[in-house]
């Protein structure tokens, strides 16, 4: 039996360091990185990188012989613990989405030809990317619904439709677009996917749409979720990424591990609020002491602490199992930390929130910004209803109904059945008296 909750202590060396080297480099660029613009950002960015590729840290999620250190999902979600305290912490480390998804798709159903051209320059940071599924008027928890159509047009493909919450999709060089190719098919093989140069004639990026997340108006900026119409977009035939129908399981098969980096990166959102919300407590007065001393407060101290250790627990026993057994049979991990996981983020937030008062309401802490983000968590990737849905059928699948109609557990039928089967010992028992 193997049972193990130790880190290897060279892993731990750099897991320190990129917590003692986020804190130092990363915070304090938070502050003005808006300011900064992409291209200040990009320049602030590019020496940091150099440091975290002679850590041999660069582009983790990717195999060696494509430049990064295939290291499995329980160290990039320890990783990811420590990048997540700060939304531009990924982009130092090559691994930031939806970057590190899409590089993920490439390495895996791309051709030499679209490695070259697409892959090995995203790795380096010279290109962006943008992953654009989601549609306004199709449900983004169904897949199978998508309405933007790919036909033949001899040896091209011919692109219509229109997409929105393409992350990143205003700054990006190519997007991979999901698109039906094949509406009769069987749900899961109607859509492809297809690499699309954003200078394509036809591509229009009409907006980064403004969210609860970045509630202003901006374009061009990082993190925003673009707005996208493809009217009359004309793609070679190598633009095809995989197989023909393939789209939904390529999908599939990039979200998976996703969906354990941002639960990790969660945890790390989830403990800067726990840390601001434990210092609040050390100093803030009211009612005659400090809040430390208040029982609402200490509850809400040690509930945050113990829903943030079960979340962390989950979320890497679902990582161990996609390293040890694939990820087919992660699936209902997966989904279980996804819900539970976002339902930590937000409450521990919101409970650090409560106890700055209105200078958690303010934008002088970042609270604000941590809580308008963890109400997303609940949505992207999945909603919290489907993934709840999933988990219930599969528990469910291993259940069936009593042959005759009684509970397995029903007590007067299992005394019956005991006493019949202990019926000389009762007996006994019942003589001696």
């Amino acid at each position: 039996m193997s049972w193990d909750f130790s880190t290897d202590p060279d892993f731990q060396q750099q897991l320190d360091w990129m917590n003692e080297f986020v804190r130092r480099e990363i915070w304090p660029l938070e502050a003005v990185w808006h300011e900064l613009g992409v291209d200040g950002l990009t320049h602030a960015i590019a020496p940091l990188k150099e440091e975290v590729k002679a850590r041999g840290l660069w582009a983790t999620h990717l195999p060696p012989e494509l430049g990064g250190q295939g290291m499995g999902q329980v160290r990039l979600g320890l990783m990811h613990e420590v990048l997540g305290t700060s939304p531009i912490a990924p982009l130092a480390f090559g691994n930031a989405a939806p970057d590190s998804g899409n590089s993920e798709i490439l390495a895996m159903a791309g051709t030499p030809e679209q490695k070259d051209r697409w892959l090995h320059p995203l790795l380096a940071g010279d290109l962006r990317s943008a992953f654009s599924m989601t549609e306004p008027h199709t449900p983004g928890s169904d897949p199978t619904q998508l309405a933007t159509r790919a036909v033949r047009a001899g040896e091209d493909w011919v692109i219509e439709g229109k997409k929105w919450f393409s992350s990143n999709g205003s700054i990006a060089d190519f997007l991979i677009v999901m698109a039906v190719t094949s509406p009769d098919a069987r749900p899961s093989q109607r859509a492809s996917m297809f690499i699309v140069p954003c200078d394509t004639p036809g591509v229009e990026i009409v907006r980064d749409v403004p969210t609860m997340e970045h509630p202003w108006e901006q374009f061009g900026g990082y993190g925003g979720h673009s707005e996208i119409l493809y009217g009359d977009v004309r793609v070679p035939a190598e633009a095809l990424l995989g197989a023909e129908g393939e789209g939904f399981v390529l999908a599939q098969q990039r979200l998976g591990p996703g969906r354990i980096h941002h639960c990790m990166r969660w945890l790390g959102v989830a403990r800067r609020a726990f840390d601001m919300m434990c210092e609040r407590a050390t100093y803030r007065q009211a009612h005659g002491s400090v809040l430390a001393e208040k029982q609402t407060v200490q509850n809400w101290i040690a509930d945050s602490a113990a829903e943030m250790q079960a979340a962390r627990l989950m979320t890497l026993h679902a990582a161990w199992v996609m390293d040890t057994q694939g990820a087919r049979a992660a699936r209902t991990d997966i989904a279980l930390i996804k819900f539970f996981g976002a339902k930590v983020l937000h409450d521990v937030v919101d409970r650090a929130l409560q106890v700055h008062g209105s200078l958690g309401y303010s934008t002088d802490l970042p609270l604000e910004q941590m809580y308008r983000f963890a109400r997303a968590a609940r949505i992207y990737d999945g909603p919290d209803e489907v993934h709840r849905q999933s988990v219930a059928r599969h528990i469910l699948h291993g259940y069936q109904p009593p042959l005759d109609g009684v509970p397995s557990e029903h007590l007067p039928t299992r005394r019956e059945l005991s006493r019949e089967r202990f019926r000389e010992l009762l007996e006994t028992v019942t003589a001696n008296d």
